[in-house]
């Protein structure tokens, strides 16, 4: 999470740790900010106090939640805080307010975050409240994922989850949805219930916790794809009464393949088996089931997804630094 080696960055690292920042800059204040969307976490709360003091932006309400949360990380937590993650979560909030104060062609339209004067009303998707959602959480998504491919974090809601860990006794992935369901609350009461200054033509403006809850869900499957890929590994096991020397050929000379061959025995009949391990890519099941059959009809096969797979050819097992969502 925010535990990283004090390594010197490389050119590139960092330049993708500033791309990152600031395409999830852009989603917020394109995408998110001007609908009162709420995506939970730090920048979530943010956006719900910004509707109760529209005089401070968005970001300047980050620094004031990942400030503390990064020092509170290195005095509960025992944190070691990388140069990375300390230049991202201030690069961030920077980046946003910068990005506002552009889009926005007077005080009175950055304080009221109005959608139709963004660009001069060029980007006002208040119609397509749907459209906007999706859109702005893939590209927080992308954005947060570069950033953590980066070996970096933007801190915030993580080391709440931590805390929360470690003091409650809560599960991480659970405290993580704890406190984005808490954010998600806060600004149904603030904006949903009209406690804020935000209101919504269009439609009740409770309706924008549905969309918060969307948005929530598919950043958090992009940042897992962005980290992780597609996860279409596929673990095949072959179980035959013959030696399939014909599969063998097939994996190690048309695959450029490995498998391990395990021995085995029928339950019932107690008879010598030859089981296949075997893990593919998701486009070469089909050739290796028809190899299959061809070598033995009979055989017994399992084919099931591989969660993540590492090794030669494969992954590399990761370092004590590197940082998975799931």
């Amino acid at each position: 999470m925010i535990i990283l080696p004090r390594t010197y960055a490389t050119v590139p690292a960092w330049a993708s740790i500033v791309v990152g920042c600031t395409i999830l800059a852009a989603g917020f204040v394109f995408f998110i900010n001007p609908y009162n969307i709420v995506p939970g976490g730090v920048y979530g709360a943010s956006i719900v106090l910004h509707n109760l003091f529209p005089s401070i932006q968005v970001g300047t309400f980050g620094y004031m939640f990942d400030i503390p949360l990064l020092i509170l990380s290195v005095l509960l937590l025992g944190a070691k805080l990388g140069i990375r993650t300390i230049v991202a979560a201030l690069l961030t909030p920077l980046l946003m307010n910068t990005m506002s104060r552009l889009v926005y062609p007077t005080r009175e339209a950055l304080e009221s975050l109005d959608p139709a004067q963004l660009l001069g009303g060029s980007m006002n998707m208040t119609d397509h409240l749907m459209l906007t959602c999706i859109i702005g959480a893939v590209v927080i998504g992308v954005g947060t994922g570069i950033v953590i491919r980066s070996q970096a974090t933007t801190g915030g809601s993580d080391i709440v989850g931590m805390l929360l860990q470690k003091y409650a006794h809560i599960r991480f992935s659970r405290a993580i949805l704890l406190v984005d369901g808490a954010v998600v609350c806060f600004g149904l009461v603030v904006i949903g219930f009209g406690l804020g200054t935000a209101s919504d033509s269009t439609q009740p403006s409770w309706h924008l916790s549905f969309y918060s809850l969307i948005s929530i869900f598919i950043i958090s499957r992009v940042i897992a794809y962005m980290i992780n890929g597609a996860k279409n590994d596929k673990l095949i096991f072959v179980i035959s009464d013959h030696e399939l020397q014909a599969l063998h050929q097939y994996i190690l000379k048309d695959l450029d393949r490995t498998a391990t061959c395990i021995k085995s025995s029928g339950l019932y009949t107690g008879k010598d088996k030859e089981m296949i391990f075997l893990v593919v890519s998701y486009q070469e099941v089909q050739g290796v089931k028809l190899k299959i059959k061809e070598a033995d009809p009979r055989a017994f096969v399992v084919v099931t997804d591989a969660y993540d797979t590492f090794g030669e050819g494969w992954k590399q097992l990761p370092s004590p630094h590197e940082i998975y969502p799931e």
